[in-house]
């Protein structure tokens, strides 16, 4: 040990900034463990913090987060009279790209709009604020959308107050979540511009003439030809006391002809659909940089062994134990991962209050990457020692 802190001192400089690039090195593999666990967290975490049963949505479907869902609005009541349901609540979610509050560029977020009085689907993940107790002008948003409390935003000719604020609050893409009364959610999709909405009912018009119909009566079917924008995306069931969770899904399928999912099939479903292609090419790069860090650091201590392969020949000219040369190379070796971890895990702590995407961190994972790093070290090490016992002395002759 002595003779290693020895050499460590004399070459101060290196040996730092050796440590400082493993450290770099290492810190992007962490970073890439915790972006990994994130992308899965964000996926479900919408799912797992709604407090519902059954997500009950368009028959054939898989939504509404793997795929588009429409459903009547007053799809709800007819599911709240199936037997076993104690409450239903209409949802509306989809993505949208707006300009909101003082960011002058548009961002993307995701719009949830739910029944404000008693229903299922509000904000979780509340920093600031209260929840949605109006029908209508009022919003909870993420922080990462710049909005504070008090501020007013803009969504299509309407004004919205914050009047609550999310943090961590995203969707499976790590969207922010902005949360709407159902009306105003329902509004706020389907509005149309000015412009758009006198072409459509112009259009309308032409096609109800091309059929024979003329003046008041077109304009009394107008609003059936031109569309509705009343509809939902899902239903979220509570279950009453006894109701069993399986028989109420199939008399809903069965008798509304609706598709039902529990909280863990609609997990499922996310994991294995939107999730999967994406966590498998997550999961390929982080397999990639363990590899490639494994593979840097073994060639690090190779080359600090083999640029004092002289000095150890010398050592073993004068007589020195092979265990000195041992010791010598597997301390250094350990110094240079344990210190090169350690100062990875600090970069870890100050970068991932500023990262853009959720960074998620287990303890067991963390103890998994400084486990391997920490053996092939050792292996490295290994090979270093093999190649310095099997230098002659004569080499520090010069022979």
């Amino acid at each position: 040990m002595e003779l290693a802190l020895k050499d460590i001192r004399r070459h101060l400089g290196r040996f730092l900034a050796t440590i400082a690039g493993v450290a770099m090195l290492l810190t992007v593999v962490l970073l890439m463990n915790g972006i990994y666990r994130g992308n899965i967290e964000d996926g479900v975490w919408l799912i797992e913090n709604t407090a519902t049963d059954l997500w009950v949505v368009e028959g054939g479907r898989g939504g509404p987060f793997n795929e588009s869902s429409r459903m009547p609005l007053d799809s709800h009541r007819s599911i709240a009279a199936s037997p076993g349901v104690r409450s239903a609540s209409p949802l509306v979610i989809y993505t949208a790209q707006r300009q909101l509050g003082r960011s002058p560029a548009s961002q993307q977020f995701t719009v949830i709009g739910y029944d404000v009085f008693g229903g299922l689907g509000g904000p979780g993940r509340l920093v600031q604020g209260r929840g949605l107790q109006a029908a209508h002008w009022e919003m909870v948003a993420d922080s990462k959308l710049g909005l504070a409390l008090g501020d007013t935003a803009a969504l299509g000719n309407d004004r919205y107050l914050v009047v609550g604020l999310t943090r961590g609050a995203v969707d499976a893409s790590g969207n922010p979540l902005v949360y709407l009364s159902l009306p105003d959610a329902q509004k706020v999709q389907f509005e149309q511009d000015t412009h758009a909405v006198v072409a459509a009912r112009v259009a309308a018009l032409a096609q109800l003439e091309a059929r024979g119909v003329r003046d008041a009566q077109a304009q009394a079917l107008l609003p059936l030809v031109t569309g509705s924008g009343n509809t939902i995306n899902a239903v979220l069931v509570k279950l009453g006391p006894g109701a069993h969770a399986a028989s109420v899904a199939r008399h809903i399928e069965d008798w509304l002809h609706f598709n039902v999912y529990t909280t863990e099939q609609e997990r499922s479903l996310m994991l294995q659909g939107r999730l999967s292609r994406m966590s498998a090419v997550l999961g390929l790069f982080r397999g990639l940089l363990v590899v490639v860090s494994l593979i840097i650091i073994a060639l690090i201590v190779y080359v600090l062994t083999i640029e004092k392969i002289r000095s150890i020949a010398t050592l073993k000219l004068i007589g020195a134990p092979n265990h000195l040369i041992v010791r010598l190379i597997l301390t250094q070796s350990l110094l240079l991962t344990i210190g090169g971890f350690l100062l990875a895990y600090l970069l870890r702590e100050l970068v991932t209050p500023g990262f853009p995407r959720t960074l998620a961190f287990t303890d067991f994972e963390t103890g998994a990457t400084f486990g391997v790093m920490l053996v092939g070290g050792v292996l490295a090490s290994l090979l270093a020692i093999w190649h310095a016992l099997r230098t002659p002395a004569q080499l520090a002759l010069g022979s």
